[in-house]
């Protein structure tokens, strides 16, 4: 197969780049792409001269019919990478290959993907809470009998990813139905989703000049952010701090998501260990929607063990093994580093690596040329250990014991918590936290998602602002 050139989109059109970087095989070192490059300036200049009319002539019903298209085109189509034609088999093969996922977890990403593409009128309803989206058709209309009107915030929604998981891509992908052009700027190993997702929509009949792509370096990143009234950003606990009281950014950074079980439950906790497993490892524990620490008023050092035996269930396969979970790292020095902080952190007394007997060698190791980290499973005595609270990009998470009535205040921020309880008054609690984003309650995992509620933050909400309205009709002349 000839190595691609992933071209930068200017308003969909195709640039010529002088400057590319090489995409590389984590496993072989073989080139599988060449990646063109936007420098600051490029980018500067065409944000600069973005709007909105390219959707503007399309219906909110058009849109989302056109959504449903692009996802049989995602799953099924043959569609243009630059120069070359991709199928479906080989996205797969060549994202792989640059990010280190299994093949397995790739197509479980793609499946997602798909559901987002097929479930948006769900995914809308859940964003706007049952507005009647053909208001954003005239910016007017009814709801509840009451009159309501709506106005965009920004001329185009501008994104810049990570490239640590393909599902992230989910959270950019209504702003299409909700008449919003994109600007993205992917993550250095990860240009294959964004830019798959982008031809999808086109072939589904979406005009290519709702589109721009620019693969770029740290520079062109500002300069993204600069230009945008309205942006998603991921990144690290750096990143949700430089932007977090900017109203005009949505920062995705670490999901610090957690476990909680209750008094009530507690003496059944054998039966949640599958459960705790699941949230930990789902997608090789590379997203912010994998527990990090599980919280327990007691039994804490046999729930970590037991937790730990479960999932050295997930070890290192072969790319194309169906069974594979975890992922290699396509940076080996990020591996190397998250290993010798876990190590360091442990020479504090009040951590016990829960994980160090249950599979074979070392926490880090090299297979099929590429490098993993085993999954690891701490109990920690207290909050005030070095380790508490910390989250690293593979299936690694802390067990923590904390009275029931202390959780709350004590376990901090969290994206998505699993509160295991039937208490009442604990429940209400919960309800009441606002540091908690997203609330599963009962036996289910952290990675549990429905389509008719927001993940993180409400996109409808930040792409449009509700203004009051009245409305006085003149009579005719």
């Amino acid at each position: 197969m000839s190595i691609p050139t992933i071209p930068v989109l200017r308003k969909g059109v195709e640039y010529a780049s002088y400057d590319h970087v090489e995409l590389k095989s984590v496993r072989t070192g073989d080139v599988i792409a060449r990646v063109a490059q936007a420098n600051a300036a490029l980018i500067k200049r065409d944000l600069r001269r973005l709007d909105r009319s390219c959707l503007a002539g399309f219906s909110i019903t058009d849109l989302v019919a056109m959504t449903n298209e692009a996802g049989r085109h995602f799953m099924e189509s043959t569609l243009p990478v630059g120069d070359q034609l991709q199928t479906p088999e080989d996205y797969i093969h060549q994202l792989s290959e640059t990010s280190g996922l299994p093949h397995s977890l790739v197509r479980r990403n793609m499946a997602k993907l798909h559901q987002v593409f097929t479930e948006i009128e769900t995914i809308l309803a859940g964003l706007s809470r049952g507005l009647s989206l053909n208001v954003l058709d005239k910016l007017h209309g009814q709801q509840n009998g009451i009159p309501v009107a709506y106005f965009p915030t920004a001329n185009f929604l501008a994104v810049v990813l990570p490239s640590n998981s393909p599902g992230v891509n989910s959270l950019w992908m209504p702003s299409i139905a909700l008449k919003t052009p994109l600007v993205l700027k992917p993550g250095r190993e990860e240009p294959w989703t964004p830019f798959r997702i982008i031809q999808s929509f086109i072939a589904a009949g979406v005009p290519a000049e709702a589109f721009s792509f620019y693969p770029t370096d740290h520079e062109g990143s500002a300069a993204v952010m600069d230009a945008s009234t309205r942006a998603l950003i991921f990144g690290d606990v750096g990143t949700v701090q430089k932007y977090a009281s900017n109203p005009g950014v949505e920062v995705h950074g670490p999901g610090w998501s957690k476990i909680i079980i209750g008094n009530d439950c507690i003496e059944n906790w054998r039966e949640y260990i599958d459960v705790i497993a699941t949230s930990i490892s789902a997608n090789g524990g590379r997203s912010c929607i994998n527990a990090s620490t599980v919280v327990v008023p007691k039994y804490g050092r046999e729930i970590a063990e037991a937790i730990a035996t479960k999932v050295a269930e997930v070890f290192p396969r072969g790319p194309k093994d169906p069974d594979a979970i975890l992922s290699g790292f396509a940076n080996p020095r990020m591996a190397e580093m998250m290993d010798a902080a876990i190590d360091a952190g442990l020479q504090t007394a009040g951590a016990v690596d829960c994980s160090a007997d249950k599979h074979d060698g070392p926490r880090k190791v090299e297979q099929d040329g590429c490098t993993y980290l085993h999954p690891t499973i701490l109990f920690c005595s207290s909050w005030d250990h070095p380790m508490a609270g910390k989250e690293y990009m593979f299936p690694f998470a802390q067990v923590i014991e904390t009275p029931q009535s202390d959780m709350l205040e004590k376990m901090g921020q969290s994206l998505i918590v699993t509160a295991i309880t039937n208490d009442d008054a604990f429940l209400q609690e919960i309800m009441a936290c606002p540091h908690i984003d997203r609330l599963n309650v009962g036996v289910l995992p952290t990675s549990h998602v429905e389509w008719n509620q927001p993940h993180e933050g409400n996109l409808f909400e930040f792409l449009y602002r509700r203004r009051s309205i009245q409305w006085q009709h003149q009579p005719a002349n």
